[in-house]
């Protein structure tokens, strides 16, 4: 009987013992499956905060080209209104200094301008044409310069902001001779200073 017994606790020994590495093994897979789940968590939180920074990187991509555009277009518009200001003048009849309705409209479209950037100063230069004394001439381009001048101040724009200077026919716009070169000299002129 002690050979069976001794047999029966060998039997019991490695059952015991098979169990036992059973047990280990399977503690081993679920440590092992407890820290791939794990990798595979902070993986995908890693993954999910990546995405979030290349979205906000994005957002923040978008938003910046559109404030570049949006000051690009400001710029252009600024640029267009001032060499607009600048380089549209207002128009006299021969030997006169009487605003027209298109030279009251140019001038609508100055003050406009003028209201808009009220930190700039101008100065109105009155031009002719070449026809009448030198004499004549300055006089009636600081009438025409008054003329405008006074408008301004009417439509609320503080002379202060505005000097006047007459160059008569001194500074033609176009120096040659017919009347289309004429009406271009007869003008008021507007330069910022």
């Amino acid at each position: 009987m002690r050979k069976i017994y001794g047999k029966k606790w060998i039997v019991v020994v490695l059952i015991f013992m098979s169990m036992f590495l059973f047990m280990v093994s399977c503690a081993k897979k679920q440590v092992q499956s407890t820290d791939t789940i794990d990798a595979d968590k902070a993986r995908l939180e890693a993954d999910r905060l990546a995405e979030q920074e290349r979205a906000r990187l994005a957002e923040e991509e978008r938003l910046r080209k559109e404030r570049e555009a949006r000051e690009m277009a400001e710029r252009e518009a600024t640029g267009s209104a001032q060499h607009a200001f600048i380089n549209v003048d207002v128009l006299f009849a021969f030997d006169s200094s009487e605003l027209s309705s298109e030279a009251q409209e140019i001038l609508g479209n100055k003050v406009t301008y003028l209201n808009e950037h009220s930190d700039i100063a101008v100065v109105i230069e009155g031009h002719c044409d070449e026809r009448g004394t030198t004499e004549y001439n300055l006089a009636l381009g600081d009438r025409r310069a008054a003329k405008v001048k006074r408008y301004l101040v009417d439509k609320g724009i503080s002379a202060s902001r505005m000097q006047t200077v007459s160059y008569g026919e001194e500074r033609p716009l176009d120096a040659s001779k017919g009347e289309d070169a004429y009406e271009k000299n007869r003008r008021a002129h507007f330069v910022i200073k």
